[in-house]
């Protein structure tokens, strides 16, 4: 099994740095030339299934990546963005921010981050995360397919777990993944690797 775990297209949102999470925000027209860009870098690969966070801007790009290829997408609850609350649609830069001082810890400080009224845990999108990815990898009916899976920032960050272990305040790796950022990984005795990280296919 190859996996190939997607971020979203750009969307309005992203352009003003407005907080989305589990809003749900469609690509922009930029974040659809993007991901049609990533669909023609992708063009050789030979994908069998698809899965993708409900959000439409996920959707959409595995969609986008898939088309012509008859391949279903089939969403999954667990990888939707993390949920953000009540800063859900705030801005997070200047100018005119509107999300509070310690939202900064969210990128800056993961391990001290806590979450706004009905807000998520960085836990909570790591376990959810790592319960697909470990689900996907021990399905035997799909040991020799080619996976596209499409979610957002946060939550592949949390996926990647999967893979490591690295203490949360190491959450953010490199950074947040850009749009359309690939990382792959593939089965293999005893446990799953990581093959590359945050792979630009435009």
């Amino acid at each position: 099994m190859k996996v190939y775990i997607v971020r979203h297209g750009i969307t309005e949102w992203n352009k003003l740095r407005r907080i989305q999470g589990h809003t749900d925000i469609p690509l922009s027209t930029e974040g659809i030339q993007l991901a049609q860009k990533t669909a023609h870098g992708m063009a050789g690969i030979p994908f069998t299934k698809a899965f993708s966070s409900p959000l439409s801007r996920a959707f959409q790009t595995a969609e986008i990546i898939l088309q012509g290829r008859g391949i279903p997408v089939e969403t999954d609850e667990r990888l939707a963005e993390i949920n953000f609350g009540l800063y859900e649609g705030m801005r997070c830069i200047e100018p005119g921010r509107t999300v509070p001082p310690d939202f900064d810890n969210f990128f800056g400080d993961s391990a001290h981050y806590t979450p706004p009224a009905g807000g998520e845990t960085l836990a909570s999108v790591i376990r959810r995360g790592t319960e697909f990815l470990r689900e996907l990898f021990l399905r035997e009916d799909l040991q020799d397919d080619t996976i596209l899976i499409a979610a957002h920032g946060c939550i592949i960050r949390g996926m990647l777990y999967y893979f490591r272990e690295v203490p949360l305040s190491e959450f953010w790796g490199t950074g947040v993944p850009k749009n359309c950022a690939v990382s792959i990984a593939e089965s293999a005795v005893p446990h799953p690797v990581l093959l590359e990280e945050d792979v630009l296919f435009y």
